[in-house]
């Protein structure tokens, strides 16, 4: 995930303002505004006089770019770069800063080689873009593919501890973690946006399931719920597959009734079934194609709710090649 940085040349108080607000991971301006502007957030606070700019024109440039990376100084690719010499540069460092101008080059630069460049240097003229700049490459984690799988089984099984995963951010309907006995099968549980006649809605919540079940993270990691922890970041997904990254601010694990919720999805190598425990309550809600939460109180063989296919095996909550089998 590429960081995004904000040069403000000449100067500007109200751009920095902006930027910062937008969510930046750092600003350069002129040696003589970094006081004032550190004074503004804590975040990374660069002097533009010690940021190379560089063209790539000839093969030279980009063998004197990586020369100098390779020695430690900050180079930024300028405006106009090309693919093929940046995927040059970026199999051999993890330093490569690249200058955009508009959405679309933000975007292209971090896509290059799937992990993108180490950092974007947004420049002033893209500033009416930047919080979708931030927002598309900075917080989005790309698609997930979602199925429909079918329920085949819900029974209460008694008492569990169950988490609630309360972030920062509001989440809208639609939208919710993945969730899942296994990292091979999750659920979509969708957060508690829907009001009710007894509980107001909580959209900053997902009562995600039991503390033993796996949730999928940002960069294709997984976790234990019971393992979550406030100022970690969580995956957010919506119904249409599209991602977020939201931070959580709490993490509630307490005693509830729990039901067991079981389904199956069919796919091209033939049906797999997957199961979650869930808080045994009107407003714990799955997922329907259409984004529709469905309360798990109301929620009965033959329903149908998104699901996530993956291969199994992990490792400290990282993808490993093995034979694994999880019932």
């Amino acid at each position: 995930m590429s960081r995004i940085y904000f040069r403000c040349a000449p100067f500007d108080k109200g751009q920095v303002t902006l930027a910062l607000e937008s969510g930046v991971d750092g600003v350069i301006v002129p040696r003589d505004h970094l006081e004032q502007v550190a004074a503004l957030s804590r975040c990374p606070v660069w002097a533009e006089e010690d940021v190379a700019v560089a063209a790539l024109t000839v093969k030279a440039d980009e063998e004197a770019v990586l020369a100098r990376l390779k020695n430690g100084e900050r180079v930024v690719l300028a405006r106009g770069w090309e693919v093929i010499p940046v995927e040059n540069l970026l199999a051999q460092s993890d330093a490569v800063l690249a200058e955009a101008g508009t959405l679309d080059e933000a975007r292209l630069a971090a896509g290059i080689l799937e992990r993108g460049v180490d950092g974007i240097v947004v420049r002033p003229e893209a500033l009416g873009e930047l919080k979708a700049i931030v927002a598309q490459c900075k917080l989005s984690q790309g698609r997930e593919h979602l199925l429909p799988g079918v329920i085949t089984r819900v029974e209460s099984v008694g008492l569990g501890h169950r988490v609630c995963a309360d972030t920062l951010s509001l989440l809208r309907r639609g939208q919710g973690m993945l969730v899942g006995n296994s990292s091979a099968f999750t659920f979509l549980v969708h957060a508690e946006t829907e009001h009710n006649e007894y509980v107001a809605a909580r959209p900053f919540r997902v009562n995600a399931g039991a503390v033993h079940a796996y949730t999928r993270l940002p960069h294709d990691k997984t976790t234990y719920l019971g393992e979550l922890r406030a100022g970690q970041e969580v995956l957010i997904v919506g119904a249409d597959g599209e991602t977020s990254v939201a931070t959580l601010g709490r993490v509630k694990i307490e005693v509830r009734p729990m039901l067991l919720i079981e389904a199956r999805v069919e796919c091209e190598g033939g049906a797999k079934t997957g199961a979650i425990f869930l808080q045994n309550a009107e407003t714990i809600r799955l997922t329907g194609p259409d984004g529709t939460p469905l309360s798990v109180v109301g929620l009965k063989p033959g329903d149908t709710v998104l699901c996530r296919i993956d291969d199994a095996g992990r490792h400290f909550g990282m993808r490993v090649r093995e034979e694994i089998r999880e019932v």
